[in-house]
């Protein structure tokens, strides 16, 4: 095992009275895994989790207001100084057969017995702040320093043990700028289908925290070039070598668009991170050549597609419901220049429109770099009059003997888009008259429905 002493930037204070107080009870602690791994790099950790020789019991009684539910694991949970934090003792392990949990704990208090269980080389890092001594049992000092990602162990046995691996090789991959060492990476083709035991959520959820990441364009690439996404994102992967107009895309084909787009949304947010993987989907059922290359209606099929794979994927419904919506509309802005100002400001009022408009400027800038419309867009933005009261009402709707619920709105919305239209209907009498049509209009096709 090789053991060095280095300075690493000031813990938090959560992190460093979790160490007093485990060496107070006699213990050792080190501070282990990606915390080390981050701060090795020069960046600051998410999260900070320790290891130690302590029993977790013994955890338990020095530790406020421990979490002990993963005691049998060895972990035990505590938030200090507003940090939270995940405590487990130094343990090995014995064969996955749900492909989730060991079968069998020991615990042990030896680093290195405790690092073999570890998936990869740069998250068994120990540091010890007393001493300042970091060990490294497997190399992964080195391994950060050449910029390679490689396994503990044989790599096919350890994505077999637990295929959340899988998964978890692209996050670091691409949030530490590393290269797949190539056994890793024949591995992982080898082993992908072991995706397909992973629940919807689990593959969710490790997904999305790649794609809010950084390297997050690289980690999608990652995702399609090791065979992963064929098995989660087939439809993702379908995109790559799919050529697109260089007129309007000169940066490359369809995946490669969708890898700019994703690194230029900003970070941590989820619904612009899937948008940009999902919004362009559609393209290579639709892909033709004509006078040039074309996906006609593309923007239609790519909103059915992403609501069934986020469907899939169990997705929860309020962030489903807002990708489709950014991948139905994402190339409406061309026409935003052509608009009447009534059609115009009712979209720009619309809740979601900042959410569209930074979708708009990342889709641009990852292809043709053009931002003309979306300093249109912001223009608009800024000079839109104060609200208007609108001219009609539900209990107008009402007063016709439409009965109360979800017609009444769509009614007042058909009027609302009508007066929109319209250079004339202006006042409230007139308003009252296309709410009439509508209604008349709504009652003839119930009739046609009905025979």
């Amino acid at each position: 095992m090789q053991v060095t002493r280095i300075e690493l930037p000031q813990l938090p204070e959560g992190v460093q009275e979790s160490l007093r107080l485990i060496r107070a009870a006699g213990g050792r602690a080190w501070v282990v895994g990606g915390a080390v791994r981050d701060l090795l790099r020069g960046e600051t950790p998410e999260d900070f989790d320790l290891a130690s020789d302590l029993l977790p019991e013994q955890l338990a009684t020095i530790l406020p207001d421990p979490e002990v539910r993963a005691a049998a694991l060895g972990t035990c949970r505590t938030t200090i100084a507003g940090k939270d934090l995940a405590v487990t003792t130094l343990r090995a392990e014995a064969d996955y057969s749900d492909q989730r949990h060991p079968d069998t704990v020991t615990f042990v208090t030896d680093l290195g017995v405790d690092a073999r269980r570890r998936d990869f080389t740069i998250n068994a890092l120990y540091f010890d702040p007393e001493t300042g001594e970091l060990s490294d049992p497997h190399g992964g000092q080195q391994d950060l320093q050449e910029k390679v990602l490689r396994t503990i162990g044989e790599p096919e046995r350890r994505f077999r043990e637990d295929p959340l691996r899988l998964l978890r090789m692209v996050r670091f991959a691409a949030s530490a700028d590393l290269r797949l060492a190539p056994e890793v990476a024949a591995a992982a083709r080898a082993t992908a289908s072991g995706l397909n035991s992973l629940s919807a959520e689990r593959t969710f959820e490790e997904l999305t925290r790649t794609f809010c990441g950084p390297g997050r364009g690289r980690g999608l690439g990652i995702l399609v070039e090791t065979g992963l996404a064929d098995v989660v994102l087939p439809e993702v992967a379908k995109m790559a070598g799919v050529p697109q107009p260089p007129e309007y895309h000169p940066e490359g084909d369809v995946l490669v668009h969708a890898q700019l787009v994703l690194d230029h949304c900003p970070p941590d947010d989820a619904i612009l991170a899937w948008s940009a993987v999902l919004h362009d989907i559609g393209k290579p059922p639709t892909f033709r050549v004509a006078d040039r290359i074309r996906f006609d209606g593309h923007d239609t099929l790519s909103a059915t597609m992403a609501e069934q794979v986020l469907t899939r994927l169990r997705a929860p419904k309020s962030l489903k419901k807002r990708v489709v919506d950014v991948c139905l509309q994402h190339i409406r802005f061309a026409a935003l220049p052509l608009m009447r100002p009534a059609r115009a400001e009712r979209w720009l009022r619309e809740p979601d429109f900042p959410l569209h408009l930074a979708f708009h400027r990342a889709d641009c800038l990852a292809s043709h770099g053009k931002l003309e419309i979306h300093e249109f867009a912001e223009r608009l933005l800024r000079e839109l009059p104060p609200l208007r009261k609108p001219l009609v009402h539900g209990k107008d709707v009402l007063a016709l003997g439409i009965a109360s619920g979800p017609q009444v709105g769509k009614l007042l919305a058909l009027v609302q888009a009508r007066i929109d239209e319209s250079p004339v209907a202006t006042s409230r009498e007139q308003a009252l008259v296309l709410l009439r049509d509508e209604v008349s209009r709504h009652r003839q096709d119930d009739d046609e429905t009905a025979r």
